[in-house]
């Protein structure tokens, strides 16, 4: 079933680069159909999955095959309370994207031919339980990113693309080395991630350990991104078409984040001990960097892409409170570990949807400047309406899913970290002020003659990100459902 929602879009994608573009609008149409019907497959069979879950005894719904025996390397793929939620993300996050409308410079098919590639991989990479086929998915979501970006991106895209491209290979490249130097220490060697977790192949000391722990951290740091190792990012979304913004911030950046919990929380513990609260000074200094210069921007998608840095801060704060060497607090370190991983899905889904908006402004008005704009409420109350929804999640509003994760990251790390808790609750202040004043310049006041005939969000659009913003109000309100699956695993992690 997993291999199912893996493969059937990366087949599609081969399929889709054969054909011939389409002629006309129409022809457009249909193929933006069909690409949409085939990413939603994964979606169905990510729900069937849901259902089937049980979390009780670790794993489940793995579906094993050799590949390299020599090197211990097989096709190894199934879930967990974290993995499944991510991935289900995953799938709807793409069928969103696809959904929406973008400037596709006369190449459709192509750029649905990416996009399900993309799908497929990122599906791969949440779903592997071998860290040789996490490497794999791992490279090739690079590739497909840097072509979205660099072919139907506007401004300078491809420089912005060539620097995403090169600083994520270069944590690629540090993350290669720790998965090789973990597989070394392994007896028997294997990359097979259930194999290292009941190992636990490294000691919690020794230059040894914390060479290959530096090697992950960097590959996984780049990725999320970390301050300082963030400079990549807002260029990427800022020249970048807005969907393939809303997979960069939605799933990409979870990428760095996931690894974080897959890998060095539960095959390096002992060694995450020991560096559990620099990483959280790290985190801290993100939430409140990326706060403060999001405060600082006039340009809307900018200052969306630093606030996925301060969000990325508030789910390394919950791991690495999750990671330290404390006693007696298993309970509040697994409330942190669940308050990061529903922060992940909240970004997700939130920052998905406030990039799509920005790429429905830009296609109305040809700017993404917040100063040329104001009094679009009268003009556009949907498009007001979903953006007020999507900003109040964002900055952590109760009864709407970023208030649930923050709630949990900061209650759980408040028992561990508390001057680190307190320093970071000063972000969510400052992400505050800078929604309400990103609101106040695109939709209060007096409407510019200019924008009198500023349309609303047609129907695709509307769709989308009603889909998006529906399960960030179910989250808020009824959020049993996911925190079950993810307690499931969360106390497993951590070993209570």
């Amino acid at each position: 079933m997993l291999t199912v929602a893996i493969f059937v879009p990366i087949v599609a994608a081969i399929v889709l680069a054969l054909r011939p573009n389409p002629e006309g609008d129409a022809a457009t149409t249909r193929l933006r159909a069909i690409a949409a019907g085939i990413s939603a497959i994964p979606l169905v069979i990510m729900v069937v999955a849901w259902v089937r879950f049980d979390g009780s005894e670790g794993f489940d719904l793995i579906e094993s095959v050799r590949w390299i025996p020599t090197l211990g390397v097989g096709y190894k793929v199934g879930v967990d309370g974290v993995s499944l939620p991510l991935a289900a993300m995953t799938a709807l996050v793409f069928v969103a994207s696809i959904i929406y409308p973008v400037d596709f410079k006369g190449r459709a098919r192509q750029y649905f031919a990416l996009m399900l590639f993309l799908e497929g991989v990122s599906l791969g990479l949440f779903l592997a339980l071998d860290l040789f086929l996490f490497f794999v998915f791992w490279d090739l979501s690079l590739v497909g990113m840097y072509f979205l970006i660099g072919a139907w991106g506007h401004g300078d895209a491809q420089r912005s693309a060539l620097k995403f491209f090169i600083y994520t290979l270069a944590g690629s490249l540090a993350l290669l080395l720790g998965i090789i130097g973990l597989y070394l220490a392994s007896d028997p060697r294997t990359f097979d991630m259930e194999a290292l977790i009941a190992q636990q192949p490294l000691p919690a000391r020794g230059l040894y350990s914390s060479l290959v722990f530096l090697g992950f951290f960097l590959g996984f740091a780049i990725k999320t991104p970390l301050v300082p190792f963030h400079t990549w990012l807002p260029p990427a979304h800022v020249d970048a078409p807005a969907p393939a913004s809303a997979i960069l911030a939605g799933v990409l950046l979870k990428m760095g984040t996931y690894g974080f919990v897959r890998v060095l929380l539960t095959m390096m513990p002992g060694t995450f001990e020991r560096f559990a609260f620099p990483i959280g000074v790290i985190a801290v200094v993100s939430i409140v960097y990326g706060a403060l210069v999001a405060l600082a921007q006039t340009n809307i998608k900018r200052l969306i892409a630093y606030t996925s840095v301060n969000h990325m801060g508030y789910v390394l704060l919950g791991v690495a409170a999750a990671a330290a060497a404390v006693s007696g607090e298993a309970d509040s370190q697994k409330v942190a570990l669940t308050g990061a991983t529903v922060e992940m899905i909240a970004h997700g889904l939130i920052t998905g949807a406030l990039f799509l908006i920005s790429g429905s402004i830009l296609a109305r008005g040809h700017t993404y400047e917040m100063d040329e704009f104001g009094g679009l409420a009268s003009r556009a109350p949907t498009l007001t309406g979903v953006t007020v929804v999507a900003a109040f999640a964002s900055l952590g509003l109760p009864s709407l899913a970023g208030f649930v994760a923050e709630f949990q990251v900061f209650t759980g790390t408040l028992s561990i970290y508390p001057w680190l808790a307190g320093i970071g609750l000063v972000g969510i202040v400052i992400t505050a002020a800078l929604f309400l004043r990103m609101l106040q310049k695109l939709f209060l006041g007096s409407l510019p003659e200019k924008w009198i005939r500023f349309p609303d969000l047609d129907r695709a659009e509307t769709a989308a990100l009603g889909g998006l913003l529906a399960l960030v109000v179910v989250i808020g309100i009824t959020p049993a459902w996911l925190l079950d699956v993810i307690d499931s695993t969360a106390g497993r992690l951590l070993g209570n």
